[in-house]
């Protein structure tokens, strides 16, 4: 398991706070109506938008606000047209691919922070193409391992899942994008209630972190998901569970 499933659940955990300030929950909506303007505003056949709506879930926004949110992206409201979906890519400590979605309205602000941020914490902003290979988007669908064991799943594979991976107490289905949809569906037949589905980012290959680029690792992306304009920080880092959870205290 990688460092930076890890490294997302840690920050998971430290969102209520985030919440509290109402950053978090206007990052969120950001992400919400940028789905679904640009997929439609049914998260059954947005799997983009399914996973802004999770998310949003997660971190206990309001129902009415998401819907906001969605009402936005489909055309009732103007503001969702100036948000545009920006990918940075770049390299932190120890060559670490960092892959930066932003969803902005000003291109030449998110740019200045973000080449800031790299640049502030040691490592530095590539070209469009520079390290996008090393991640692929995938389906993932998410359920209690304290219920369901790899058996339990074994339907899925038959409907199009091509791993099962454990994950902190979870177990995620992983399959191509295509296949999300039936994989549910397989999921559901056979009575496994899942905790999540939509698509997630997936590094290729991982680098082993440890000692003082560990921890500016943690820094670099710590700063980078600060930024009002980012959206979501993908990087290709794997660090022992007892170091993170150190650094990141």
């Amino acid at each position: 398991m990688s460092g930076h499933s890890k490294w997302h659940s840690i920050k998971h955990k430290k969102g209520a706070a985030d919440a509290k300030r109402g950053k978090l929950f206007s990052k969120l909506a950001r992400a919400v109506t940028v789905a679904a303007r640009d997929g439609g505003g049914d998260p059954d056949h947005n799997p983009t938008l399914a996973t802004a709506i999770q998310k949003a879930k997660d971190a206990s926004m309001p129902k009415d606000k998401i819907q906001k949110a969605i009402d936005v992206g489909t055309g009732a409201g103007s503001d969702g047209a100036a948000i545009e979906r920006v990918v940075y890519e770049g390299y932190g400590p120890a060559g670490v691919a960092v892959l930066v979605e932003a969803l902005t309205d000003n291109r030449n602000r998110a740019s200045a922070e973000i080449r800031h941020a790299f640049s502030k914490h040691g490592g530095n902003l590539g070209e469009p193409g520079s390290v996008a290979w090393i991640f692929e988007r995938k389906g993932s669908i998410v359920v209690d391992g304290s219920r369901y064991g790899e058996d339990d799943l074994i339907g899925a594979i038959d409907a199009g899942a091509e791993d099962v991976r454990e994950d902190e107490g979870k177990l995620r289905v992983i399959c191509d994008p295509a296949d999300l949809t039936a994989v549910k569906e397989s999921l559901a037949g056979e009575g496994i209630e899942f905790e999540s589905a939509g698509l997630a980012v997936e590094p290729k290959s991982t680098v082993e972190l440890k000692g003082h680029d560990a921890e500016r690792l943690l820094k670099l992306l710590d700063a980078l998901d600060e930024q009002d304009d980012v959206d979501e920080v993908f990087a290709n880092f794997d660090i022992p569970a007892e170091v993170l959870e150190q650094l990141a205290a």
